[in-house]
């Protein structure tokens, strides 16, 4: 089962409007305790985000005040934004968004890739915003209870390896998963590990499996 952006995101919509002003977006930061927030035009589709860090660039005075003439297009964009007064000024564009129905995974890429810690999430046939996901929703996942893990990863046991989970060992705890039992071939135990490893909310897997003609126990590979 793959956790998509509906099963964690928050349902307010965090922005404000291409026109507001520096003040504004600073309350919106502190009332919804956020370091970011989207910027809608008027049909309340997500063009750009202002980010605490376009908000500091006011108190960085080589910015500010620093020649453009011998500096690169990024200086020249920090100091365009450290002097601007208005969202449409202050933003960075576009803005990276996410729909209901995007993976977890891939929210979590798209984050960790940009370096940004929230993502506006859009109606994917109007494109206006419906909400926003931060990276302690998408934490979420791995609070999951024990019992809907070890039923997802018992269809993975028997679809990934054949095997029948009743004829399997499989413990759940803290989110680490531990399996065992013994299969005929060494890549029925690969498929099988990597299967428990995708399923969403499992932190790691301990394998105590073994094959029927080999010897010892199987390593698990690492999660990425």
């Amino acid at each position: 089962m793959s956790i998509e952006v509906k099963d964690v995101m928050g349902r307010v919509a965090i922005a404000v409007r291409l026109d507001a002003p520096f003040t504004e977006i600073l309350a919106a930061m502190k009332r919804f305790a956020v370091g970011a927030v989207a910027v809608l035009d008027a049909d309340r589709r997500p063009v750009g985000v202002v980010s605490e860090d376009d908000l500091l660039l006011k108190e960085v005075d080589e910015v500010r005040h620093g020649a453009t003439i011998f500096k690169g297009e990024r200086r020249r964009q920090e100091q365009r934004k450290a002097a601007g007064v208005t969202a449409a000024e202050l933003m960075t564009s576009p803005a990276i968004t996410v729909t209901p129905g995007t993976p977890v995974r891939e929210a979590a890429r798209l984050m960790h890739e940009r370096r940004i810690k929230q993502l506006p999430v859009i109606d994917p046939v109007t494109g206006r915003i419906v909400g926003t996901v931060h990276q302690r929703d998408l934490l979420r996942v791995f609070t999951r209870p024990a019992e809907e893990l070890r039923a997802e990863i018992e269809t993975v046991v028997r679809g990934a390896a054949g095997l029948d989970p009743s004829t399997a060992s499989i413990g759940v705890r803290d989110g680490v998963v531990t399996v065992g039992g013994v299969v005929e071939h060494k890549s029925q135990i690969t498929r099988l590990l990597e299967g428990i490893g995708r399923v969403e909310g499992v932190v790691g897997v301990t394998s105590e499996l073994t094959c029927a003609h080999t010897v010892g126990v199987v390593v698990a590979p690492p999660l990425y």
